[in-house]
């Protein structure tokens, strides 16, 4: 059971303890205006960066930029946060030149911790969940106000190059792996053709109107389809190549254009793809050379089909870097630039200190209230009857033993019996 249970007991547990309520209260203020000069103000600054879709629709013009922006985004954060951009950052603006005993490593953790990239993800469209990143909120916070915008404003900036670089690059790996397959499967076409050659030559199909005058002009039948080939891969092009932002009236005539164009080549090779097969079937010789020359088409076949599909593929990667060069993809663009902050978003000195004060009070009394529990007594007539329930008759004050023999209360004594002595010589004289 405590001892304080009125406001009286508390005035006396306060008159009793007093000292160390003092004590601690004025080491607890000292202590407190110490935290409160040697804490250090920090500004906040941030930079909102909106993540924009294609401006041209993926069923008229996709682009081979694969993934969500929300793991694109999280590969470039590991980049800005990587030591070595971190390094950069702190040595181009000088950050924490005045803590001069940190380590290079423990700044680049400080500067870490001080900056922070949160996404924001888009409306959902249905049930899925497309990983897509609407908003990019980069905040800084730093001892100085300028600093701090300086150092949100270096981060966004350098986001929004990571996004365009990264696009484009792997647009551009693309479009130049397309490239080489399409180079490798014409130079294996070119070879094909010139084995043919060779194999001709070697079992003499020479001869007008003989094996090898037709094996001749179906070679040439061969190398007329695929030049046709390319003009109809050429047309195909040139028709996904149209300016669809321009007037639909010459979208249109453009479209016809090309339309009649590729009919009449495929035509064409429909006609020169029937005498080449009549020839063929005109053909007498060994069932070797037969076998021979169906496998010298079933390749060349093969390559050409090969051929129109890289192209196909060449031609979408051709599309997809046409429109990350001319900045028509998914982009970041900058909502609202950072400022330079005018309050500090840590408590104020002021407050600090009488916070510190406050709790120096507070813990003050809680050590009173203690030491009081250690030794619960009952020290006045009022706690006797509200403990025991009987009035005392009378209260008699505490004689401190330890303080009877002391020197100060003997020289106290010894000076009033003095006194004392004094005023009886004087009434002795005077009478």
């Amino acid at each position: 059971m405590g001892p304080i249970y009125t406001w009286q007991d508390f005035l006396d547990m306060t008159r009793r303890r007093l000292g160390v309520i003092s004590f601690v209260i004025i080491l607890g203020c000292v202590a407190s205006l110490y935290w409160a000069l040697s804490h250090v103000h920090l500004y906040s600054s941030s930079e909102v960066i909106q993540v924009e879709q294609p401006k041209i629709n993926d069923e008229l013009a996709r682009s081979t930029v694969e993934g969500s922006s929300a793991r694109r985004l999280q590969l470039i954060q590991q980049q800005l946060m990587a030591r070595a951009s971190l390094q950069d950052i702190i040595e181009k603006y000088d950050i924490y030149a005045n803590l001069e005993a940190l380590k290079p490593s423990e700044k680049v953790n400080l500067l870490r911790q001080s900056v922070t990239i949160n996404g924001v993800a888009a409306a959902r469209e249905g049930f899925a969940d497309d990983g897509t990143i609407s908003v990019l909120t980069i905040t800084a916070q730093m001892e100085q106000a300028q600093l701090a915008r300086d150092v949100a404003h270096e981060f966004a900036e350098q986001t929004r190059n990571l996004m365009a670089a990264q696009r484009r690059e792997q647009t551009e790996q693309t479009l130049t792996f397309f490239q080489q397959q399409e180079t490798v499967v014409l130079a294996n076409i070119a070879d094909l053709e010139a084995e043919l050659e060779v194999y001709r030559r070697e079992n003499d199909l020479t001869g007008e109107g003989g094996v090898e005058f037709r094996l001749a002009e179906i070679a040439q039948l061969n190398e007329a389809i695929l030049g046709l080939d390319r003009e109809i891969i050429t047309a195909q092009l040139a028709r996904t190549q149209i300016d669809r932002s321009a007037r639909a009236s010459t979208v249109q005539r453009e479209e016809r254009a090309l339309d009649a164009q590729l009919q009449t080549l495929t035509q064409q090779r429909s006609l020169l793809d029937q005498r080449r097969t009549a020839l063929r079937e005109t053909i007498q010789g060994s069932p070797e050379i037969q076998r021979s020359l169906a496998d010298f088409d079933r390749r060349m076949e093969q390559l050409r089909n090969q051929l129109e599909e890289i192209a196909t593929r060449r031609n979408e990667a051709q599309v997809g870097f046409n429109l990350e060069t001319a900045a028509q993809g998914e982009r970041l663009k900058t909502i609202e630039e950072a400022q330079v902050p005018d309050y500090p978003i840590t408590m104020s000195k002021k407050k600090r200190a009488i916070m510190g004060a406050a709790a120096s009070v507070v813990l003050a009394f809680a050590i009173a209230w203690l030491l009081e529990l250690r030794r619960p007594v009952i020290r006045s007539a009022r706690q006797m009857k509200r403990e025991t329930g009987v009035m005392p008759v009378v209260s008699i004050p505490e004689l401190a033993p330890k303080y009877q023999n002391s020197k100060w209360r003997k020289a106290r004594e010894k000076r009033r019996a003095a006194g004392k002595a004094g005023r009886a010589s004087r009434l002795a004289r005077h009478s």
